[in-house]
């Protein structure tokens, strides 16, 4: 098999489309098109239905996706071998979780693996994903729950692995004696909103979407409603005394409540990433 056509058909795996695949590529979709029919041809299987929506994986394709990413990895290895070349880690994070939590990672990485040379790219969670699965990204850490990738209500793409290596604590605040209302929330789709929507009661308030977790902190510091935070953009706050915790926003049980930090991984690919693995749970 062609290396650029096993890349070719992973990245189009993890786009969904050829037109994304190409773009992550670099190459014009015409030849990321011609890159896995011609896998096709020499493997004499089919590995993608077309469909009005994209490419799906037939049972053929979705085979070959659980053993490509090492395929290619080994491949990456021989020629680090050959040439000399330093191994060089793709890690991503939501922009929040890069700020907060990814430095003490980079430390232990640095002195476990000094021969590792680590790339730190902050994105929305749908480029998260989408970069793990087409191979742009080696890992991603991300906010999640419950026992499968987007359990907190986002659709992720197929074939990814995880593994949760700490906890954020999210917690309900307002100002003391500021305004409880409305609900101030980040844009729709974003995690944090995610994890809002989920509090018990709170379709029976009022909201205003507001442009980012930091900015409902600080409408919530000057007394303009409450806000759902994660604890390391809220705990300095909560020790100073300018926020203070609340009950939910109608009866049932409500915050401080817990996500995932969850780690993510297209599957396969867990010999070529243990060093990151390893580290990251450490």
């Amino acid at each position: 098999m062609d290396l650029r056509q096993l890349r070719g058909f992973v990245a189009v795996a993890g786009a969904g489309t050829v037109t994304e695949a190409a773009h992550a590529l670099g190459l014009a979709p015409a030849s990321v098109s011609e890159q896995v029919r011609r896998l096709e041809r020499s493997l004499g299987v089919t590995l993608f239905e077309r469909t009005s929506r994209g490419m799906r994986l037939t049972e053929p394709g979705a085979t070959l996706l659980a053993r490509a990413p090492a395929l290619l990895d080994h491949a990456e290895e021989v020629r680090r071998a050959v040439t000399g070349g330093r191994r060089r880690v793709q890690l991503g994070a939501l922009e929040m979780v890069a700020a907060a939590r990814l430095p003490a990672v980079i430390r232990r990485l640095a002195e476990r693996r000094p021969d590792l040379d680590v790339d730190v790219r902050a994105l929305p969670r749908r480029d998260l994903l989408a970069g793990v699965a087409d191979g742009r990204l080696d890992a991603a850490l991300l906010l999640d729950t419950g026992h499968r990738v987007g359990g907190l209500g986002f659709d992720p793409p197929d074939g990814l692995d995880f593994l949760d290596v700490g906890e954020v604590r999210l917690s309900l605040v307002a100002a003391p004696g500021g305004d409880t209302e409305p609900l101030l929330v980040s844009p729709r789709g974003c995690t944090i909103r995610l994890a809002a929507d989920r509090l018990p009661g709170a379709d029976l308030v009022p909201r205003r979407e507001l442009t980012s977790i930091a900015t409902a902190r600080e409408w919530a510091r000057q007394g303009l409603g409450s806000a759902l935070l994660p604890d390391f953009a809220v705990d300095a706050d909560l020790t100073a005394g300018t926020l203070v915790p609340l009950g939910p926003p109608a009866a049932g049980a409500g915050p401080p409540f817990t996500l995932a930090l969850r780690l993510v991984w297209l599957r396969g690919r867990e010999p070529a990433l243990r060093e990151v693995l390893y580290a990251m749970a450490s």
